[in-house]
């Protein structure tokens, strides 16, 4: 098992570790029992994760001595909803949960930002644990504290900032992950690629094949990496009030396509074309040479990820999504734009009338 240190403000006891390794759930229900200790430990999972590794998780945990209880909630991102909140909060209510409980979200990153978000509102907060089983969440979304649930209006329109703490990262989890979650990690790890490490930039592009077989010496470098990455980057801006914004790259555009499809594009989908159209509009505004965007487009492809808009998404309701993102001001909306792989910087706005022509040309 290999740690990494997440240094926070000390005085908000926001700092953690990111536990990693393969096959560490022995190990896992040890210090969860050693430093998290609670009256009552209380697992919210999906149906999937649930019906897969629930019974090993629960039976791990009670057979240190643990109190520890398991509630579901329906797959899928359609159930990252206040509707699933309230059910939550009332069946925690049930349990007899109180301030002495503690939360374990158990799964990918609907699992944890639902658990995390209600974790951060249940009587005035409770702490909760993290154990991402999906690449997407253990390499991005259950590191930094971003808890959300979607509005009709658009995606993550509801949250707080709240630390874990603790994270326990399990690449076993992944030998169970269908191709299409896999990839929504994979597009994840590109992003960290092309935002901050050309070196891995390179590695991904050298070796597609040996990560689409899940090799296991590549695929704990390449978790291991982003985790550095992002934690030394929410380290320096825990709030999102500047760095931070990087870790946005093609998320803009991402969630837009995201919500206007009704989630039948995947989030891994929707940022590998918000990170196509970042890397058009770079080129077309004059900051990234065509050789960056190409090498970007090409790498996409190889992971097995979408290049193109469907043609049944309308353009003009993309840009009302984006008119409505979170990290807008006004009617600036920002984009994480690229110099080249490994710089990247947020742009002070762009006009709609250079966006619409470049997802127009995406279709």
């Amino acid at each position: 098992m290999r740690s990494i240190k997440v240094n926070l403000n000390k005085k908000s006891l926001s700092s953690y570790e990111i536990s990693l390794g393969q096959a560490i759930l022995d190990r896992t229900a040890l210090l969860i029992a050693k430093n998290h200790p609670a009256v009552h430990h209380i697992v919210i999972t999906d149906t999937n994760v649930g019906r897969l590794h629930g019974p090993k998780l629960l039976a791990a945990l009670k057979d240190i001595g643990l109190k520890v209880d398991l509630i579901e909630f329906p797959a899928g991102e359609a159930s990252k909803n206040i509707s699933t909140a309230v059910d939550l909060a009332g069946r925690l209510l049930d349990l007899g949960a109180d301030r002495n409980s503690l939360l374990i979200a158990f799964g990918g990153g609907v699992v944890g930002d639902m658990v995390g978000f209600v974790a951060s509102v249940f009587m005035r907060s409770i702490p909760y644990i993290q154990i991402p089983t999906t690449l997407l969440a253990q390499v991005d979304s259950s590191i930094g504290g971003k808890t959300a649930i979607d509005l009709p209006q658009g995606k993550n329109l509801l949250g707080t900032f709240y630390q874990p703490r603790a994270v326990f990262t399990d690449l076993s989890y992944l030998a169970t992950l269908p191709e299409k979650e896999f990839n929504n990690g994979l597009a994840e790890i590109i992003k960290y690629g092309i935002i901050d490490d050309e070196k891995m930039f390179r590695l991904l592009e050298d070796n597609m094949e040996a990560v689409k077989r899940k090799d296991p010496a590549l695929l704990l470098k390449l978790v291991e990496s982003c985790c550095r990455v992002k934690k030394t980057i929410v380290e320096i801006d825990e709030k999102e009030q500047g760095l931070r914004r990087i870790l946005n790259f093609g998320h803009t555009l991402g969630h837009a396509l995201e919500a206007q499809s009704n989630f039948t594009i995947s989030h891994g989908e929707g940022v590998a074309l918000g990170m196509i159209a970042a890397a058009r509009i770079s080129e077309n505004s004059g900051y990234l040479e065509s050789a960056g965007r190409e090498r970007i487009e090409k790498l996409i492809q190889k992971a097995g990820l979408p290049c193109r808009i469907p043609e049944n998404i309308s353009p003009k309701g993309i840009i009302s999504r984006l008119k409505m993102d979170k990290k807008k001001e006004g009617n600036i909306i920002h984009f994480v734009l690229l110099k080249k792989i490994g710089l990247p910087f947020v742009n002070g706005g762009i006009n709609e009338k250079i966006i619409a022509p470049v997802i127009t040309g995406m279709r």
